[in-house]
């Protein structure tokens, strides 16, 4: 699977696998989980690239809290 599809993927499910979740800390940490569990094959560097791919989507879409936190 193209890394792409995978970060439409996980931002389409976000709201389900990250309700509740307003940290970024706690965003990146259950993007993680989530890629452990969908895709364990998959390069550590593109797991990172992923991560990184997904928050950036979700900040622009403003999923965070202004305040939330747990910058880089």
């Amino acid at each position: 699977m193209e890394p792409k599809s995978i970060v439409s993927e996980i931002c389409r499910n976000a709201e389900e696998f990250l309700a509740g979740v307003t940290k970024r800390d706690e965003a990146r940490a259950g993007i993680a989980e989530w890629l452990t569990i969908h895709h364990l094959k998959l390069p550590h560097d593109e797991k990172k690239i992923i991560i990184r791919e997904v928050m950036n989507t979700l900040e622009h879409e403003k999923f965070f809290e202004p305040d939330a936190g747990g910058d880089e």
